[in-house]
């Protein structure tokens, strides 16, 4: 059975820009299967707003890469309605996605969300210790 993880935006394009860095690896997992990645529309969102408006990618662009994510995870909905990160309330999104899909860790390198530590049994990780803990399960 493949480990349930949540990638948030900020691993998302640094596996874009980083291809041999630890969160290129972490998607790499995604793809080849003992991760299973699972992501919401407004995870996909942001990270195509980020590409534009951080990166000057072209919208087109944008929506590739984003597309890219899409074809490696699960999309589910997400209500909207979490409020758990009051250090920033744009993280709720992240933490009510790992929990609506039953995600065992949210990926990540936000401060907030590692501060967290734990959410109901979710765990908020960077990603190199994720893949310490995937290889350790294997």
């Amino acid at each position: 059975m493949a480990t349930r993880a949540v990638f948030d935006t900020n691993v998302l394009l640094s596996a874009l820009f980083s291809v041999t860095g630890p969160p290129a690896r972490c998607l790499a997992l995604a793809r080849t299967g003992p991760v299973e990645s699972v992501t919401c529309q407004p995870i996909l969102d942001e990270f195509s707003e980020k590409l534009v408006d951080k990166f000057n990618f072209t919208p087109e662009h944008a929506r590739a890469a984003a597309q890219e994510v899409y074809d490696l995870s699960t999309l589910i909905t997400v209500p909207g309605q979490l409020k758990v990160v009051t250090a920033d309330p744009d993280d709720d999104v992240i933490v009510e996605c790992a929990l609506a899909a039953g995600a065992e860790y949210v990926v990540t390198g936000d401060r907030h969300l590692i501060d967290m530590g734990r959410y109901a049994g979710i765990q908020m990780v960077r990603p190199a210790q994720f893949l310490e803990w995937v290889a350790a399960e294997r």
